[in-house]
Parts: C-alpha cells; structure tokens; sequence
C-alpha cells in the first residue's frame, strides 16, 4: 500500500508542477464545453459556411453535439488522470487541445475596473457577458 503511494509521489515530485498544473487547466477549460457550446457553434457555423447553408442546422448540430461531447469527455479524463503521466494533449487529430470559438466570435477581456483602463474618464470597454452561452456583446465594438 505505501509503495504505490511511493512511486506515485516520487512520479510528481520528478514531473514537476508544470506538466499536471497544464492538463489539469486543461481538463478544466475543455470539460465546461457542454454548458459554453463553444464546440456547437463552431461546428454549425463552419458546415452551414463550408458544405451548405440548409445542412448547418442538421449536420451540423449533429456533428456539434458529437463534438461537445467528445471535448467533454476528454476533459473529465484530462481532470481524473492529471497527475499520471504523459502530459501532452491527447486526440488531437480529432480536436484542438484548447476550446474553440465560431470564427464570428473571438472572446475579449471582460468589462469591469480590473481589464478597463480608462474607467475615470468614462471611455472604456470589453465584453459584456462572455460567461453566457451566444453572448457577442461587446462595448465599443470596432
């Protein structure tokens, strides 16, 4: 019993933090993929652009889904097997190691004191609600 609890510490203490701290992150980031449907987006966007604009809705919600599903799944793997070796992402022939946006959206800095430089002159912005599922809304938006 306390061999395998040996080796394993000796495993992380050789590792380092950098290697498990960046597949936890990871993990994290990707496993919040079905409540953020940053996957679904994308997938629909790019097959109502790429194949048709009658198939974004059909397949490509069904490839969405199956996507979400998939960078999900790996990221509940990623988070359980964090500190066990190796520590490069893994399927990414199939899926990019970090979450995706649809190409209409790039995520910016939040709006609030901490991001905004200009806040006592009353000029600044940011996004407004990039937690929220579909949120665009940004302020200044140029």
């Amino acid at each position: 019993m306390i061999f395998p609890l040996v080796a394993v510490c000796a495993a992380l203490f050789a590792a380092g933090c950098a290697g498990p701290e960046q597949k936890l992150g990871r993990g994290v980031s990707n496993s919040w993929d079905i409540i953020r449907m940053g996957e679904m987006r994308r997938t629909v966007e790019q097959t109502a652009i790429m194949d048709s604009p009658g198939e974004g809705y059909t397949t490509g919600v069904i490839r969405g889904f199956d996507r979400t599903m998939a960078r999900t799944g790996l990221g509940l793997y990623e988070i359980v097997t964090f500190p066990i070796p190796p520590y490069d992402p893994i399927a990414t022939k199939y899926l990019s190691p970090h979450p995706v946006y649809p190409e209409s959206y790039k995520p910016g800095l939040i709006s609030n004191p901490l991001f905004d430089t200009d806040t006592y002159t009353g000029f600044s912005g940011g996004d407004i609600a990039p937690f929220v599922p579909g949120s665009r809304f940004k302020v200044f938006d140029n």
